[in-house]
């Protein structure tokens, strides 16, 4: 017998298969395999059934079902919009926020190589844009259309500090400097309410995979008129927009999936975050700081640290103690380096060294999180004990 799996608090990484969305890829993993492209019985259900799905993910975060571009990651589509839309422009540069996922950073630091400048935007102590420095950073757009920054990217909310950004003042602004507007919403898709129309941005990336949905399928959306280079060029699926077979089994369980996450959304937030500070009461009584905790962060995300203790080194003793917990991004948590996110708030990087992410779902308990922090408390008290003999 394996042993038993540990109390998973890392939902910001992935969350497991809702049952909504287990149920609706059921049928197109067995009898409704047809491609959506073939003309025959098999090919049209799968067809109505991405575009189904399609509408679903549209009404879930307020967008057209025309502006739904299907792609199969978050890291895709926003490779998809920074270059694609950057090249395109003929601008100088791209402006992305310090504090963003590696993904669109890495995009960004591509265009470089091509010759397309990419201006990272600073943020304040509580991982907030700041405004002043977005400001300086477009003004010189308004020397000529061949200069200055052709688009924007600032995550909606942060993955591994959960700060909400302001999104719509930051569209205001840059589109104020002929700027277009793009924000990474991979996290805040089920966790807050999200409308894409309200936000005011020209393209907006969510994910499946962190709501409840399969991984291997996301969206890029676009207001409609905005025009950007395809990253995949090929048989001209999704309207020529994004060519590549499309995976009917994932595009149906992220539009259930998100149906779900939107219907319950507000009700799942406000439990959530109740539990949240809950547990970063016990967590600051046992010594922990709580990062970025001035700053409106989503309800489920806690981004904490113990003076003196290395961070990965807790998670390790954490998850061999039965909790699952992070000590950073996923897609970077192998890299032995302080978070970014932090260094970027100003975070000295001995402190940003000792974070560790405790990211919490609907159906985590008050026991598994009162669990975890006397268990993160008695650890960190033998790790302390430990290196005093030493």
């Amino acid at each position: 017998m394996p042993p038993p799996l540990p109390v998973y608090l890392d939902h910001n990484a992935t969350t497991p298969l809702g049952e909504a969305a287990r149920a609706a890829m059921e049928p197109f993993l067995r009898e409704n395999f047809g491609n959506a492209s073939s003309r025959h019985e098999y090919g049209r259900r799968a067809r109505a059934a991405v575009d189904t799905a399609r509408e679903q993910i549209a009404e879930a975060v307020g967008a057209k079902p025309g502006e739904v571009v299907l792609t199969s990651s978050g890291t895709e589509s926003n490779n998809t919009f920074i270059k694609g839309a950057a090249v395109l422009s003929l601008r100088a540069a791209v402006a992305v926020g310090a504090t963003e996922h590696p993904c669109v950073l890495c995009a960004a630091r591509a265009l470089a190589r091509g010759g397309i400048g990419n201006i990272p935007v600073a943020v304040n102590e509580n991982g907030e844009l700041d405004w002043d420095d977005l400001r300086q950073t477009l003004a010189p757009a308004k020397e000529g259309a061949a200069k200055g920054c052709a688009l924007v990217s600032v995550m909606l909310a942060n993955n591994e500090t959960g700060v909400i950004q302001d999104i719509k003042k930051t569209a205001e602004i840059a589109h104020g400097h002929g700027a277009l507007m793009h924000t990474d919403a991979a996290q805040a898709v089920g966790k807050i309410p999200v409308n894409f129309a309200e936000l005011g941005a020209d393209a907006m990336t969510v994910s499946a995979h962190k709501a409840g949905g399969p991984k291997g399928a996301a969206a890029l959306i676009v207001r409609a008129g905005v025009e950007w280079l395809p990253l995949l060029d090929g048989g001209g699926h999704e309207g020529g927009r994004r060519s590549g077979t499309e995976n009917v089994p994932g595009i149906v369980g992220m539009g259930a999936a998100f149906a779900e996450a939107a219907a319950n959304v507000q009700v799942r937030a406000k439990a959530m975050c109740e539990l949240r500070d809950a547990m970063e009461t016990e967590l600051r009584a046992a010594g922990a700081r709580i990062f970025a905790a001035a700053a409106p962060r989503l309800p489920n995300t806690s981004l904490f640290g113990f003076d003196g203790i290395d961070g990965e080194t807790l998670v390790v003793m954490l998850d061999q103690s039965g909790f699952a917990a992070a000590s950073g991004a996923a897609c970077s948590s192998m890299k032995d380096e302080p978070s970014h996110v932090l260094l970027a708030m100003g975070v000295p990087p001995e402190k940003a060294q000792t974070a560790v992410r405790a990211s919490l779902s609907p159906q985590t308990t008050k026991s598994e999180t009162t669990a975890f922090t006397a268990a993160t408390a008695q650890i960190t008290q033998n790790i302390r004990r430990l290196s005093a003999v030493l």
